[in-house]
Protein backbone atom coordinates (compact mmCIF):
# COMPACT_ATOMS: atom_id res chain seq x y z
CA UNK A 1 0.00 0.00 0.00
CA UNK A 2 1.09 3.60 -0.79
CA UNK A 3 2.36 5.87 2.01
CA UNK A 4 -0.15 8.44 1.12
CA UNK A 5 -2.90 6.12 1.16
CA UNK A 6 -2.07 4.13 4.37
CA UNK A 7 -2.02 7.66 5.98
CA UNK A 8 -5.51 8.64 3.98
CA UNK A 9 -6.71 5.38 6.20
CA UNK A 10 -5.59 5.96 9.18
CA UNK A 11 -6.65 9.12 9.68
CA UNK A 12 -10.17 7.69 9.53
CA UNK A 13 -11.98 11.27 8.99
CA UNK A 14 -9.91 12.76 11.83
CA UNK A 15 -8.07 16.27 10.44
CA UNK A 16 -4.10 16.41 11.10
CA UNK A 17 -3.59 18.46 14.19
CA UNK A 18 -6.08 15.94 16.23
CA UNK A 19 -4.11 12.72 15.99
CA UNK A 20 -1.50 11.70 18.48
CA UNK A 21 -0.88 8.39 17.14
CA UNK A 22 0.13 7.45 13.29
CA UNK A 23 1.60 3.93 12.58
CA UNK A 24 2.13 3.44 8.96
CA UNK A 25 4.92 0.42 8.85
CA UNK A 26 5.19 -1.83 5.79
CA UNK A 27 4.09 0.93 3.60
CA UNK A 28 5.91 1.64 -0.30
CA UNK A 29 7.68 4.79 0.38
CA UNK A 30 8.54 5.67 -3.10
CA UNK A 31 10.93 8.85 -2.04
CA UNK A 32 13.25 9.02 0.47
CA UNK A 33 11.11 10.90 2.80
CA UNK A 34 7.01 10.41 4.07
CA UNK A 35 5.07 10.95 1.74
CA UNK A 36 1.87 12.47 3.29
CA UNK A 37 2.93 13.72 6.49
CA UNK A 38 3.50 17.22 7.30
CA UNK A 39 3.64 19.70 9.59
CA UNK A 40 -0.43 19.63 10.16
CA UNK A 41 -0.01 16.75 12.86
CA UNK A 42 1.16 19.27 15.38
CA UNK A 43 -0.19 17.22 17.93
CA UNK A 44 1.20 13.86 17.20
CA UNK A 45 2.93 12.23 20.11
CA UNK A 46 4.02 8.84 18.50
CA UNK A 47 5.18 7.79 14.88
CA UNK A 48 5.60 4.10 13.46
CA UNK A 49 7.27 3.70 10.05
CA UNK A 50 9.08 0.15 10.14
CA UNK A 51 9.71 -1.90 7.21
CA UNK A 52 9.30 1.09 4.24
CA UNK A 53 12.78 1.11 2.99
CA UNK A 54 13.58 4.80 4.07
CA UNK A 55 17.58 5.97 3.84
CA UNK A 56 17.57 9.10 4.99
CA UNK A 57 15.67 11.56 7.45
CA UNK A 58 16.81 14.45 5.50
CA UNK A 59 14.21 17.69 6.48
CA UNK A 60 10.83 15.67 7.90
CA UNK A 61 8.46 17.62 9.54
CA UNK A 62 8.62 19.85 12.73
CA UNK A 63 6.70 17.49 15.47
CA UNK A 64 7.59 19.25 18.53
CA UNK A 65 5.38 17.28 20.75
CA UNK A 66 6.74 13.91 19.55
CA UNK A 67 7.88 11.38 22.14
CA UNK A 68 8.26 8.27 20.59
CA UNK A 69 9.68 6.88 17.06
CA UNK A 70 10.02 3.85 15.65
CA UNK A 71 11.76 3.44 12.15
CA UNK A 72 13.19 -0.02 12.99
CA UNK A 73 14.03 -1.85 9.64
CA UNK A 74 14.65 0.63 7.36
CA UNK A 75 18.21 1.75 5.24
CA UNK A 76 19.28 4.46 7.51
CA UNK A 77 22.70 4.91 7.37
CA UNK A 78 22.75 9.08 8.50
CA UNK A 79 21.42 12.46 8.82
CA UNK A 80 20.36 11.98 13.14
CA UNK A 81 21.31 15.58 13.45
CA UNK A 82 17.59 16.97 11.89
CA UNK A 83 16.50 14.79 15.08
CA UNK A 84 17.84 17.58 17.85
CA UNK A 85 15.76 20.36 15.79
CA UNK A 86 12.51 19.04 14.37
CA UNK A 87 11.82 16.39 17.62
CA UNK A 88 12.86 18.62 20.55
CA UNK A 89 10.86 16.32 23.13
CA UNK A 90 11.83 12.75 22.01
CA UNK A 91 11.68 10.37 24.44
CA UNK A 92 12.34 7.10 23.30
CA UNK A 93 13.64 6.25 19.33
CA UNK A 94 13.90 3.06 17.87
CA UNK A 95 16.79 2.59 15.18
CA UNK A 96 17.15 -1.03 15.09
CA UNK A 97 17.62 -2.64 12.24
CA UNK A 98 18.67 0.12 10.18
CA UNK A 99 22.73 0.46 8.38
CA UNK A 100 24.58 3.14 10.62
CA UNK A 101 28.11 1.95 11.19
CA UNK A 102 29.52 4.28 13.35
CA UNK A 103 30.14 6.42 16.32
CA UNK A 104 30.29 9.49 15.08
CA UNK A 105 26.96 9.25 13.34
CA UNK A 106 25.55 8.93 16.41
CA UNK A 107 27.23 12.13 18.51
CA UNK A 108 24.55 14.22 16.57
CA UNK A 109 22.14 12.67 19.13
CA UNK A 110 23.70 14.37 22.43
CA UNK A 111 21.28 17.77 21.93
CA UNK A 112 18.38 15.54 22.59
CA UNK A 113 18.13 16.60 26.43
CA UNK A 114 14.89 14.29 27.57
CA UNK A 115 15.98 11.31 25.39
CA UNK A 116 15.08 7.97 27.73
CA UNK A 117 15.74 5.18 25.40
CA UNK A 118 17.66 4.26 21.95
CA UNK A 119 17.26 1.07 20.08
CA UNK A 120 20.47 0.19 17.62
CA UNK A 121 19.61 -3.59 18.01
CA UNK A 122 20.71 -5.77 14.89
CA UNK A 123 22.25 -2.68 13.46
CA UNK A 124 25.66 -2.44 11.88
CA UNK A 125 27.23 -0.61 14.86
CA UNK A 126 25.88 -2.98 17.42
CA UNK A 127 29.09 -5.05 15.97
CA UNK A 128 31.67 -2.24 17.75
CA UNK A 129 34.07 -3.33 20.12
CA UNK A 130 32.45 -1.99 23.41
CA UNK A 131 29.53 -0.86 21.49
CA UNK A 132 27.30 -0.62 24.85
CA UNK A 133 30.07 1.01 27.04
CA UNK A 134 30.70 3.44 23.92
CA UNK A 135 27.04 4.85 23.25
CA UNK A 136 26.37 5.45 27.15
CA UNK A 137 29.52 7.29 27.32
CA UNK A 138 28.66 9.13 23.98
CA UNK A 139 25.12 9.69 25.18
CA UNK A 140 24.86 10.12 28.69
CA UNK A 141 21.25 11.48 28.69
CA UNK A 142 19.80 7.98 27.81
CA UNK A 143 18.72 5.65 30.58
CA UNK A 144 18.03 2.67 28.28
CA UNK A 145 19.75 0.87 25.17
CA UNK A 146 18.44 -1.95 23.15
CA UNK A 147 15.97 -2.18 26.73
CA UNK A 148 18.77 -2.60 29.21
CA UNK A 149 20.44 0.26 31.26
CA UNK A 150 24.18 0.40 32.29
CA UNK A 151 23.45 -2.59 35.22
CA UNK A 152 22.24 -4.73 32.32
CA UNK A 153 18.74 -4.38 34.28
CA UNK A 154 15.82 -4.58 31.77
CA UNK A 155 13.90 -2.00 31.06
CA UNK A 156 10.17 -1.08 32.08
CA UNK A 157 7.59 -2.27 29.77
CA UNK A 158 5.38 0.16 29.30
CA UNK A 159 7.16 3.60 29.95
CA UNK A 160 4.18 5.18 28.40
CA UNK A 161 1.52 3.67 31.10
CA UNK A 162 4.10 5.22 33.75
CA UNK A 163 3.72 8.62 32.12
CA UNK A 164 -0.31 8.47 32.29
CA UNK A 165 -0.44 7.24 35.61
CA UNK A 166 1.75 10.15 36.86
CA UNK A 167 -0.33 12.48 34.99
CA UNK A 168 -3.41 11.00 36.06
CA UNK A 169 -2.33 11.61 39.32
CA UNK A 170 -1.10 15.12 39.02
CA UNK A 171 -4.64 15.99 36.59
CA UNK A 172 -6.60 15.07 39.61
CA UNK A 173 -8.33 18.24 41.17
CA UNK A 174 -7.27 19.14 45.07
CA UNK A 175 -10.52 18.31 46.35
CA UNK A 176 -10.63 15.43 44.58
CA UNK A 177 -7.10 14.49 45.71
CA UNK A 178 -7.79 15.39 49.19
CA UNK A 179 -10.98 12.82 49.31
CA UNK A 180 -8.90 10.21 48.31
CA UNK A 181 -6.31 10.86 50.86
CA UNK A 182 -9.65 11.41 53.76
CA UNK A 183 -10.67 7.97 52.62
CA UNK A 184 -7.29 6.17 52.53
CA UNK A 185 -6.55 7.54 55.96
CA UNK A 186 -10.67 6.01 57.31
CA UNK A 187 -10.05 2.85 55.63
CA UNK A 188 -6.23 2.76 57.57
CA UNK A 189 -8.49 3.40 61.04
CA UNK A 190 -10.84 0.92 60.38
CA UNK A 191 -7.94 -1.44 59.48
CA UNK A 192 -6.15 -0.33 63.40
CA UNK A 193 -9.80 -0.47 65.20
CA UNK A 194 -10.46 -3.67 63.36
CA UNK A 195 -7.12 -5.13 64.09
CA UNK A 196 -7.56 -4.22 68.01
CA UNK A 197 -11.40 -5.66 68.31
CA UNK A 198 -9.55 -8.82 67.18
CA UNK A 199 -7.19 -8.99 69.48
CA UNK A 200 -9.51 -8.08 72.51
CA UNK A 201 -11.65 -10.79 71.10
CA UNK A 202 -8.76 -12.87 71.72
CA UNK A 203 -7.89 -11.91 74.54
CA UNK A 204 -11.24 -12.30 76.57
CA UNK A 205 -12.04 -15.67 74.15
CA UNK A 206 -8.52 -16.96 76.47
CA UNK A 207 -9.69 -15.57 80.09
CA UNK A 208 -13.37 -17.04 79.48
CA UNK A 209 -11.24 -20.31 78.30
CA UNK A 210 -9.34 -20.32 81.48
CA UNK A 211 -12.04 -19.52 83.75
CA UNK A 212 -13.90 -22.15 81.98
CA UNK A 213 -10.75 -24.76 82.52
CA UNK A 214 -10.85 -23.73 86.40
CA UNK A 215 -14.61 -24.31 87.28
CA UNK A 216 -13.69 -27.73 85.55
CA UNK A 217 -10.69 -28.25 87.99
CA UNK A 218 -13.09 -27.00 91.13
CA UNK A 219 -15.64 -29.30 89.91
CA UNK A 220 -13.38 -32.32 89.53
CA UNK A 221 -11.69 -31.23 92.97
CA UNK A 222 -15.41 -31.30 94.63
CA UNK A 223 -16.14 -34.80 92.99
CA UNK A 224 -13.46 -36.55 94.10
CA UNK A 225 -13.92 -34.88 97.93
CA UNK A 226 -17.33 -36.02 98.11
CA UNK A 227 -16.11 -39.36 96.66
CA UNK A 228 -13.58 -39.90 99.68
CA UNK A 229 -16.55 -38.86 102.48
CA UNK A 230 -18.77 -41.69 100.63
CA UNK A 231 -16.10 -44.42 101.00
CA UNK A 232 -15.42 -43.15 104.81
CA UNK A 233 -19.16 -43.42 105.41
CA UNK A 234 -19.58 -46.73 104.47
CA UNK A 235 -16.46 -48.08 105.95
CA UNK A 236 -18.26 -46.99 109.33
CA UNK A 237 -21.80 -48.90 108.16
CA UNK A 238 -20.33 -51.76 106.99
CA UNK A 239 -20.61 -54.64 109.78
CA UNK A 240 -17.43 -56.05 111.51
CA UNK A 241 -17.31 -59.44 112.71
CA UNK A 242 -16.85 -59.28 116.69
CA UNK A 243 -16.00 -62.08 119.81
CA UNK A 244 -17.75 -61.80 122.87
CA UNK A 245 -16.24 -63.74 126.11
CA UNK A 246 -17.74 -64.03 129.21
CA UNK A 247 -15.67 -65.43 132.53
CA UNK A 248 -16.24 -68.48 134.42
CA UNK A 249 -18.06 -69.57 130.67
CA UNK A 250 -17.40 -72.36 128.55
Amino acid sequence: MEMKKRISLELRNRAPEEVTELVVDNCLCVNVEIEGQNDTFKELEFLSVANVALSSLTQPPSLNKLQKLERSDNAISGGLEVLAEKRPHLMYLNLSGNKIKDLSTVEALQNLRKWKSLDFFHGEITNLEDYQESIFELLQQIMYLDGYDQEDNEAPDSEEEEDEDDEDEAGLPEGQKEEEEEDGDEDEEEDEAGSELGEEEVGLSYLMKEETQDEEDDDDYVEEGEEEEEEEDDAWLTPRPCSLEFPGVQ
